[in-house]
């Protein structure tokens, strides 16, 4: 039995050191370009803004990039805003310098050729301001009128010409390969990682690029059973609506003969519960370390309030760290979206984690986020809960009165701005509450705490900062295999077509940013963007050179007909229909239609009472690997 297990890792492992080696020998094909001439009825179809092609998708900004690169003028334009977004990520002890650099390459001498972009009185007026009384450390938005001013000359004429051009049918051509049906077959599955309400989570590996995820599996009947499909559809489009670096992202959702299938950023580095209780010596973090992972957590709770959704399941088993240390936020099974100006109710939540306004089941916001932020920036520091201790066995209600009536005791481990911020986020009552005083825009009053003080908030908002911890990249932060237990079958339940509305809304295939940021991570992009003799258009590109061969583009897997012994059919019949999926499948904005209204089931009381449970961490090894005990649950 424990060989089993040594096998699951040893391979689990070996597929994620290096993903280059787990691409498909085929994978070329796989995601071999269509003819341009297929791909034209996509521009109909798309949003062609330059709002949305070089400002949200990540392949069509390189490819305007690359545009911008043959002409002088356009190069200096994009090369003026990558030196002003490098200004705005400078510490503050080296903007002064940074600002010089900028007047000096690009105005003092070049000023005439940015004339027609903005005029004399804009680069005075950046002078008067760098060389005032406060000129030591500039403001970080010093050059904004300069870069609002480039991007809007940049959407205009240059944008409209780029849409002309070999350039632009690329990005049509990336966009039909990211509309292409996703199956299983798309993926190799690896060891179980954890288990949630309606099943298992599972490494898996993209066929094609190599890149590892994490696909958290939701069997069909045991949705049914629960009457889940609301809330299963609700998480689904909620991580579809979101791109942060702080919350895991979405990047296929597909369906098998049963079970739905949701395929997420996976997350190597264990849960800080994990970190918190299970690494050697006293329990807890250092300050700075519960600094950084504080701020991680206030970004990605900033991201999701700005989608209008209150997240409610703060707590430290739900953010998860990555390779390099960073973190993100997990699981969105409680999240829940709510109407502009509106409020909700809800007993939802993790007991000891939720909000007094939470636990009395009154009308809220995004206040319960910030309480829970307090709970836990509290456990990391003190390394034990304020309101109730690791293991204590204690009944509900009387953790949820501590919640409400009594205070929270700070032992020495917490210096004077420490202390300060989380009374500050553990106030009783919303409205006094740090982060609950300004609509959906708290995080703002918690970057300017001073506890934050130290915290360049452009650069951790870029992923530019160190983390204080990198995990160990040769563990499996994850339960051993035998020790997850499996699920039931579940019986007397039944799948019809009334079943398939559903499965219809929930298998939208690739979600357009995360794909397209694997297709760059794994250097799929570099190595198939590739142009014609001379720079070119490849023949692909040629509309005068039509397909000659028949193109199989997306389908390797694809069952043939072993009984015909005739043609497939013209090509131009099977790659238009295979276009036509294409454009279907295509997301304009990478969100889902609203709509989906929280059930009566949702809404009830999903308290989770963890008192009394086990403590099932443990490390173990596995040849010269350690294998960490972490499971990243699902509701």
């Amino acid at each position: 039995m424990e060989l089993e297990n040594i096998v699951a890792n040893t391979v689990y492992l070996k597929a994620r050191e290096d993903c280059n080696k787990g691409k498909s020998k085929k994978w070329k094909k796989i995601l071999a370009f269509p003819h341009i001439s297929l791909c034209l009825p996509l521009k109909d179809k798309i949003d062609c803004r330059y709002s949305f092609i070089v400002e949200r998708q990540p392949i069509g900004k390189l490819l305007f990039r690359e545009f911008c690169s043959t002409k002088s003028h356009l190069k200096r334009c994009i090369e003026l805003l990558d030196a002003i977004e490098s200004y705005e990520c400078q510490v503050e002890e080296k903007r002064f310098s940074a600002a010089e650099e900028i007047l000096n390459n690009y105005f003092s001498s070049e000023s005439a050729a940015f004339s027609d972009i903005f005029n004399c009185e804009l680069e005075n007026e950046i002078r008067t301001q760098l060389n005032s009384e406060n000129n030591e450390r500039p403001l970080k938005d010093l050059f904004a009128p300069c870069s609002g001013a480039l991007k809007e000359h940049l959407s205009g004429t240059p944008f409209d010409d780029f849409v002309e051009t070999m350039y632009f049918h690329r990005y049509l051509q990336w966009k039909w390969l990211e509309g292409q049906p996703v199956t299983q077959k798309t993926f190799r599955m690896y060891r179980v990682l954890g288990k949630g309400g309606f099943g298992e989570v599972c490494a898996c590996q993209v066929r094609a690029t190599g890149k590892m995820y994490a696909c958290k599996k939701l069997e069909k009947k045991r949705i049914k059973k629960r009457k889940g499909e609301s809330m299963v559809l609700i998480e689904k489009q909620i991580l579809q609506k979101i791109n942060s670096r702080f919350v895991v992202s979405l990047t296929y959702a597909y369906e098998t003969k049963d079970s739905l299938c949701l395929v997420l950023t996976i997350m190597n580095g264990g849960d800080l519960k994990f970190h918190i209780y299970n690494m050697g010596g006293e329990p807890g973090f250092d300050i700075e370390r519960a600094r950084f992972y504080a701020a991680e957590v206030t970004e990605g709770l900033d991201h999701l309030h700005a989608q209008n959704i209150v997240y409610r399941d703060l707590k430290p088993e739900n953010i998860l760290l990555d390779d390099h240390g960073h973190v993100r936020i997990s699981d969105l099974g409680l999240a829940v979206e709510i109407p502009e100006g509106e409020s909700v109710r809800g007993r939802v939540g993790t007991v000891g984690y939720m909000a007094p306004e939470v636990v009395d089941n009154e009308r809220y916001t995004f206040s319960p986020d910030w309480f829970s932020l307090g709970v836990l920036l509290f456990e990391m520091i003190e390394g034990q809960a304020p309101f109730r201790a690791r293991k204590e066995k204690v009944k509900r209600e009387e953790v949820e009165r501590r919640v409400r009536e009594e205070r929270e005791r700070y032992s020495s481990k917490f210096g004077e701005d420490a202390r300060a911020i989380c009374q500050a986020l553990l106030a009783k009552q919303p409205n006094t509450r740090l982060g609950c005083r300004s609509a959906n825009n708290g995080a703002s009053e918690i970057r300017r705490h001073a506890f934050f003080k130290s915290v360049t908030w452009k650069r951790l908002q870029e992923g530019m900062l160190d983390p204080p911890f990198v995990p160990d990249p040769h563990a499996v932060y994850a339960k051993d295999v035998l020790d997850i237990e499996q699920f039931s079958t579940v019986k007397g339940v039944n799948l019809d077509e009334t079943d398939e509305n559903f499965y219809g809304k929930f298998n939208s295939g690739s979600v357009s940013i995360p794909w397209q940021e694997e297709m760059i991570e794994t250097e799929c992009y570099k190595e198939l963007n590739q142009w014609g003799e001379d720079g070119g258009p490849s023949l692909d590109l040629m509309l005068d050179r039509p397909p000659q061969e028949e193109y199989k583009g997306c389908f390797p897997f694809r069952r043939k007909n072993k009984r015909s012994s005739g043609t497939m059919g013209s090509e131009s019949t099977i790659c238009m229909k295979n276009s036509e999926i294409s454009a279907s499948r295509i997301q304009d904005d990478n969100t889902t239609t609203r709509g989906v209204e929280k059930s009566s089931k949702h809404s009830k009381d999903c308290t989770k009472d963890t008192t009394g449970s086990k403590d099932a961490d443990k490390v173990s090894k596995v040849g010269n690997h350690r294998v960490a005990d972490h499971s990243n649950s699902t509701k």
